[in-house]
């Protein structure tokens, strides 16, 4: 029903609909009976303290019951929620801070609760006293005091209950209080009205139910409109530059950097810093490069301060310092095997391993580099590197001697000291790494250890015998002698170095070659140094980066962890590094990823600034005269990275300055589609070097006339281009003289023009032959002859003594007394 209050407002209230229901006449003619005491003043004659409280409230004794069970129910539940909060209270306080914010704001909410009840609860207790005194006297029969009576609800009888008038009320206290404060007795309908309009701003709306008594009044809530209208109206501040919270950062500002960029990295919009550029003078847009002054100054004007960092720093901390001395333990030997070719390095290293590696090497010699790990009898390991010994792949041992320990020199015995020997004891000597000579082939007949000994001093590598510190050790590969002294020798080597490494940390280490297999992806055989690798790091190695998905040693056996001075396979990187590079392991992706985008931003500007031509006079001569060379383009792709590198420096060297091979691309990897289109497309061949096409670009080089040529051992790719260059070049011109002949008359005739009659005083004339005239000594030209006539025939030669009719190609100023001087020109193939 509707219930109204002053000031003509009304509200739907549904307690006033059961009350106006209840309190019919129908109900009975007790109630109505003139002469009875006033509600909550006396309690009728036979009737329990629940029942009068019921009929004080216009409910029947029933619904009264209901009301108390469910308010005891409420209540026994709060003081269960009360007394579980209290044990709960230390688990809470280590709960998230947003959790404590919400208990903080359920604590006090429940705190005004029980103020309010409280409050309420004083003032009944005041309007009842004063009430009460009001009507201690009252009239008997009087209208206006059965009046109150007529709006209760009936009287039911029920079965008595132990319950008193104050417990009822401590009871009935916790709906609120409404129903004490429009219940309170008076003289008139004056007290009840002033206490519902102070009380009208508190009121609840809707259904009285037990989940209001508990959780209390909610305060009103924001309107959506005006949700709306605020925001709109800090929409329209901002728009017109309204003042607001200025941020101060730390901007990072590196070498080279964009107005976009700039401006998220200061939190501003673009447009802004844009407009800031303009009232300076400078018209740009937000993908201009800005120099470093220029974006200080910005960073400076708009409030933030400007660090300035350079593009290499984040390198920094990618190879850590060296750890401390206590952190160190021991590590095995890292010993490379150098020499000339065929001089039995591989087959030394396979009596050592007690393997076959040679029988599966193409022409008998090395051509990539292989890391194995050896374990002694005595249960001492040693890491071996064995380097080729062709000529070509001289970046290979460079990069073995830098890589390694020891160096074992292998030198045979029946061949003595050979230039890629000489080469091997410089890289050694440059890495600074000692030298153990092994003495080979002594089973050979005509071995002569003693030569090799001498030999050797001429390049400042002096033995034990000699009065020097180089142990030399003569063994024999074939035999199996001699290897216990020089697996000795090494170990002792190692114990004067004492190589220390510590294996709890991260890993970094050196690539030792890499390459790209169908069904593996790029495989790169890597030797850490320190730390100790596991399996799901993530490693950097020159410009590729990857997370390692597998470690397999030399044996073909999965590795779990790799420790120092240990070689192994890695599988994961995203491609083939170069061999040599040095590699670590990182701690996220971002940092890898940061690393690997500025290093090959780096070699792309290395390639960029190598393609440029430079500004100077003598640059712009080298590139006129080097437009005049001849090269013959070339595409190579070799099983490692390693070889396709020895191959493409090897290349580079052949030729002239008339003709050069240029490797235009050179991977590790099959030939593919990819390459036959590169090689289409540039007019070069492809060199496969122990790889194979796959099906698709066989059929691609065949319809595209593409040439693969197949090679397993370097010396014929090298023989084959050094040939093709030599064909390229022009022949040589070789002038050899064959006689003169004197000018006696010049005739003048009319269809063959001046005809000079002459003596050949000196060998031969031959028709066709080179001539050159001279006059007093001086050549005043030089052609070829056209006409050679003995008397009225053409003849192919006279000889000296002899008279004869010659005339010059398209020249006429012949005189008597000239000299003719008759030669051959002879063209000579050249090699480079």
């Amino acid at each position: 029903m509707q219930q109204s209050f002053a000031r003509g407002r009304s509200k739907s209230v549904v307690v006033e609909k059961k009350r106006k229901r209840v309190a019919a006449p129908q109900q009975g003619s007790a109630s109505k009976a003139p002469g009875k005491p006033q509600p909550g003043a006396t309690q009728r004659k036979g009737e329990t303290p629940l029942a009068a409280k019921a009929r004080e409230l216009g409910l029947s004794e029933e619904e009264l019951l209901s009301r108390q069970r469910a308010i005891q129910r409420a209540r026994a539940e709060a003081a269960q929620k009360e007394e579980s909060r209290k044990t709960a209270e230390a688990e809470r306080s280590q709960r998230a801070q947003e959790e404590q914010r919400l208990l903080e704001e359920k604590q006090r909410r429940e705190a005004e609760e029980a103020e309010e009840a409280e409050r309420r609860r004083a003032e009944a207790e005041a309007e009842a006293a004063a009430a009460a005194a009001a009507a201690a006297a009252p009239a008997k029969g009087d209208p206006d005091d059965v009046a109150p009576a007529r709006r209760e609800g009936p009287k039911t009888k029920d079965k008595p209950k132990d319950h008193d008038i104050d417990d009822a009320d401590a009871m009935l206290e916790a709906m609120g209080g409404r129903v004490k404060k429009k219940g309170a007795p008076g003289p008139g309908r004056a007290a009840p009205e002033k206490s519902r309009a102070k009380a009208d701003h508190g009121r609840r709306s809707g259904k009285l139910t037990i989940q209001n008594i508990l959780d209390g009044d909610e305060d009103r809530q924001r309107s959506l409109a005006s949700v709306r209208r605020a925001r709109e109206r800090e929409k329209q501040r901002r728009q017109q530059g309204g003042d607001r919270d200025k941020i101060q950062r730390e901007v990072v500002l590196p070498e080279a950097i964009t107005v976009q960029e700039l401006a998220v990295r200061m939190a501003e919009r673009a447009a802004d810093v844009v407009k800031y550029l303009m009232k300076q003078g400078q018209m740009v847009r937000v993908n201009d490069v800005l120099d470093l002054d220029t974006a200080e100054l910005i960073i400076e004007d708009f409030g933030h301060i400007a660090k300035r960092v350079s593009e290499s720093d984040v390198e920094e901390g990618f190879i850590a310092d060296d750890d401390p001395e206590d952190s160190k333990k021991p590590r095995p030997p890292v010993v490379t095997v150098m020499g000339h070719v065929d001089h039995g390095k591989t087959s030394l290293l396979d009596a050592l391993r007690a393997t076959d590696v040679v029988a599966g090497e193409a022409g008998g010699i090395t051509q990539h580099i292989g890391a194995y790990q050896v374990k002694l009898k005595s249960g001492e390991k040693i890491t071996f590197l064995d380097t080729p010994g062709h000529a070509a792949f001289s970046s290979m041992r460079s990069r073995g001697a830098q890589a390694t320990d020891i160096v074992i020199l292998v030198v045979a015995a029946d061949d003595g000291v050979m230039p890629q020997t000489v080469e091997a004891i410089k890289h050694a000597q440059a890495a600074g790494a000692p030298i153990i000579v092994a003495i080979n082939k002594m089973d050979r007949e005509g071995a002569n250890p003693q030569k090799v000994l001498t030999d050797l001093l001429q390049h400042e590598v002096v033995v034990e015998s000699m009065g020097g510190e180089t142990q030399a050790i003569e063994v024999s590969a074939l035999k199996k002698t001699g290897l216990q002294e020089l697996t000795d020798a090494i170990t002792l080597q190692a114990e004067l170095l004492e190589l220390k490494a510590n294996p709890d940390r991260a890993a970094d280490g050196v690539v030792v070659e890499s390459q790209v297999e169908q069904g593996r992806g790029s495989v790169a055989t890597v030797l850490v140094k320190r730390g100790t690798l596991k399996r799901g790091d993530i490693v950097v190695a020159g410009a590729q980066w990857g997370r390692v998905r597998a470690m397999i040693d030399e044996r073909n056996q999965q590795l779990k962890e790799l420790g120092p001075s240990q070689p192994a396979e890695i599988l994961g990187l995203d491609g083939a590094p170069e061999p040599g590079e040095l590699f670590a392991v990182v701690e996220s992706e971002a940092r890898a990823r940061e690393i690997v985008d500025y290093r090959q931003r780096q070699k792309r500007q290395s390639v960029s600034a190598a393609g440029a031509g430079g500004a100077s006079l003598e640059q712009m001569l080298a590139r006129l005269k080097s437009s005049e060379i001849q090269e013959m383009p070339l595409v190579v792709k070799a099983d490692v990275q390693g070889s396709a590198e020895a191959i493409a420096q090897s290349l580079e060297k052949i030729g002239n300055d008339e003709v050069k091979a240029r490797v235009i691309y050179g991977a590790a990897g099959g030939v593919n589609e990819s390459d036959i289109l590169l090689a289409k497309s540039s007019g070069a061949p492809v060199f496969a070097f122990n790889v194979r096409a796959n099906k698709q670009a066989r059929q691609m080089a065949e319809a595209e006339g593409v040439e693969i040529r197949y090679y397993s051992i370097i010396y014929n790719i090298l023989d084959d281009v050094k040939g093709t260059l030599e064909g390229m070049l022009a022949p040589e011109k070789r002038e050899t003289f064959i006689g003169y002949a004197e000018i006696l008359e010049v005739f003048n005739i009319s269809k063959a023009g001046k005809v000079a009659g002459c003596r050949v005083t000196e060998g031969v004339v031959k028709r066709g032959s080179g001539v050159r005239l001279l006059r007093d000594d001086t050549v005043i030209h030089e052609g070829k002859l056209k006409t050679l006539k003995r008397f009225k025939d053409e003849v192919p030669e006279v000889r000296a003594g002899t008279e004869c009719g010659m005339a010059f190609e398209n020249y006429e100023d012949l005189q008597k007394g000239d000299l003719i001087e008759c030669f051959e020109v002879e063209e000579v193939e050249r090699k480079l």
